[in-house]
């Protein structure tokens, strides 16, 4: 199957990491990545982690389409053999990516048996082979995303060679989990929160290696902290917490990239998200496929159960539609009446 008529892809140079939102299993599909592109225009954004055997052997559409308002947007690819990476990286770019990244940091058995992710750790050799090929078979930007360590090999030198090897090959920019994987008694999520976080070391890496982009990611559930880590490093990823709470990344646009405009409401998002859905499904999408993602969207503000009952509740239901979104919508107060109510109020008083 031949790629869509993609545009052309970002130039490396263009590329703004300073914030991005990590690639998650069943989190981070097209639908999600729509919400958050909603909600901030200029955060990277990263596919879930595709196999090099899902693409070279299954349906590409399927794991490859994604929407054009999603870009800045990177693949995240899932391998070990330099061809397969290259072939992968190369539809990477025909389908009209921004970059393509290496996963060297999964601990899942699974991904284990594949002889890839976190395992890899232990054979920056292969790596840099990959990256040599990938770089040979795209004009895009190829990154790597690791972690500290795995296992007993979690000494900041362990850390240092991998970087040293990959980079020789070529590789500029490194997403570091600031976390070791240990991986033989862990769980996927056990690793995201058992071994302690160390993010000195990717600033000393960023700091003993001022060529490459930094980029630092594990434990940040706001943009003040990731504005204090961006005094020592080239950017910062947010895994779980923007998909636990997505708006997050509202305000992300002007404080992380500088830019003036407003950023949207959470209802101006919902309803901007409803009309998405409402063309989803017309193609054909069940409605909790793509409508799961937008649970978190009011987190923490009144109305914010009320609005996930009915989502889980309805959406699964016989001949459920696009009316389920707006009647959980109706169920959470609108900001802007909330706040004008309230400076109603407040003249009153004074």
């Amino acid at each position: 199957m031949t790629a869509p008529d993609a545009p052309r892809p970002t130039r490396a140079a263009e590329l703004d990491r300073r914030l991005s939102v990590a690639p998650m299993m069943d989190c981070t599909d097209r639908h999600f990545r729509v919400l958050a592109r909603l909600i901030s225009r200029r955060t990277l954004l990263y596919t879930e982690m595709v196999t090099t055997a899902a693409l070279l052997h299954g349906d590409v559409a399927r794991h490859l389409d994604f929407d054009p308002t999603e870009h800045p947007l990177a693949l995240q690819l899932g391998g070990s053999e330099p061809g397969d990476m290259a072939a992968c990286a190369r539809l990477a770019e025909q389908w009209g990516y921004d970059e393509v990244n290496i996963n060297v940091g999964c601990p899942s058995d699974r991904v284990q048996e594949g002889r890839f992710g976190a395992c890899l750790m232990a054979e920056p050799e292969r790596v840099a082979d990959c990256v040599v090929a990938m770089r040979e078979a795209t004009r895009l930007p190829v990154t790597v995303k690791c972690r500290l360590g795995i296992d007993d090999r979690d000494r900041y030198e362990d850390l240092q060679g991998f970087v040293h090897t990959v980079a020789a090959a070529g590789c500029r920019t490194f997403v570091v989990h600031a976390r070791k994987a240990i991986l033989s008694g862990l769980s996927p999520r056990q690793n995201r929160e058992i071994p302690p976080l160390h993010h000195d070391r990717v600033h000393r890496l960023k700091r003993e290696r001022p060529d490459l982009e930094i980029v630092v990611n594990g434990g940040f559930t706001s943009l003040e902290q990731v504005a204090v880590q961006l005094r020592g490093v080239d950017g910062v990823m947010i895994g779980r917490e923007a998909y636990k709470d997505p708006y997050l990344l509202a305000t992300a646009d002007g404080a992380v990239f500088g830019e003036r405009a407003s950023p949207p409401s959470r209802h101006e998002v919902a309803r901007a998200f409803i009309a998405y859905v409402e063309g989803r499904l017309a193609a054909g999408d069940p409605l909790l496929r793509v409508a799961r993602h937008a649970l978190g969207l009011f987190h923490r503000v009144p109305g914010a159960r009320a609005w996930r009952r009915r989502i889980s509740d309805h959406a699964t239901r016989p001949g459920a539609g696009i009316e389920v979104l707006e009647r959980a919508l109706g169920e959470v107060p609108d900001e802007a009446f909330v706040a004008a109510r309230e400076r109603e109020l407040a003249s009153r008083a004074g």
